[in-house]
């Protein structure tokens, strides 16, 4: 048991443990895990602010205390056990304004600049947090596709509480009608998703897609025969310009695949349409994202 690190990127194992060892990557708790505890979050906006983290269920803790502490603790110890960060606070603030670009492009020079370090620190700092498996980049989808896309991956976190404490966001009401409620509803979904991916040993990361012509898909799942295309929307009603964006975005990809198109959205109803399955968030459990 490694605790946060990731035991193959640490440059403090020498030996090699191929064949000898047997990887478990337990991200924090899946939707479906939070519904075995008693209460469970009785909304998106609650569910969004406590995150995921076992022990704030098990213990029946105040989700913004024991993050603060974590974040304490993992500032303090472990970015000093992966690497030797010399200034602890620069690192606190890069963290801070991460979380202010989770779901969103990752510029490294506008990071760099507005963390005040340079590029290859902002890289290298990119790398503690996916080692010690608080954020993760999504690679764009590129597989066959003839047109101009962009190059620069996303950021998201594996959980949204962190997020929301980075942000200075302690409550569901001032979730409710904050700006970054979007992305991070969109970050919720992403981490979500792989999690239930990794919880049945599928390791390989979704991407995502956008083109210069703004077509775009927030999620792009490859299979052996197909590709899901996600749309994610944190908004509780579906409008027909939603489903004619998610559209023509599965057009585009369905020139070189076939595309089976879902809308994740933050209402609560099972809404049949014949072309895409559109799915509340409650029910994302529900959908097979493996095979």
């Amino acid at each position: 048991m490694t605790g946060s690190q990731n035991l193959l990127l640490l440059e403090s194992v020498s030996q090699s443990l191929a064949g000898r060892a047997s990887i478990l990557h337990l991200l924090p708790l899946s939707h479906n895990e939070i519904l075995r505890f008693d209460p469970p979050q009785k909304s998106l906006d609650e569910l969004l602010v406590t995150g995921g983290y076992p022990a704030i269920y098990d213990r029946r803790l105040r989700a913004a205390e024991w993050i603060a502490s974590y974040i304490a603790t993992y500032v303090e110890r472990d970015v000093r056990t992966i690497t030797n960060v010399g200034d602890l606070l620069a690192f606190q603030r890069f963290l801070e304004l991460c979380a202010g670009r989770t779901g969103q492009l990752l510029n490294m020079a506008s990071l760099a600049t507005d963390a005040g370090v340079s590029q290859p620190t902002v890289k290298s700092w990119i790398s503690i947090l996916e080692t010690s498996f608080l954020a993760f980049r999504l690679s764009p989808y590129h597989a066959n596709i003839r047109k101009r896309l962009v190059k620069m991956p996303k950021m998201h976190f594996y959980d949204t509480g962190l997020v929301c404490w980075l942000l200075g966001i302690r409550t569901a009401e001032q979730l409710r009608n904050h700006p970054l409620r979007g992305a991070i509803f969109e970050t919720w979904v992403v981490s979500e998703i792989i999690k239930q991916r990794m919880n049945q040993g599928e390791n390989r990361r979704p991407y995502f897609f956008r083109d210069r012509h703004g077509y775009e898909a927030d999620l792009v799942i490859e299979h052996a025969d197909r590709v899901q295309v996600v749309e994610i929307k944190a908004g509780q009603t579906i409008t027909p310009d939603l489903l004619r964006i998610a559209r023509k975005t599965a057009r585009v990809l369905d020139e070189t695949h076939n595309t089976d198109s879902i809308l994740v959205y933050g209402g609560d109803t099972l809404q049949p349409w014949t072309d895409m399955t559109v799915v509340p968030w409650s029910q994302l459990g529900t959908i097979d994202w493996v095979k």
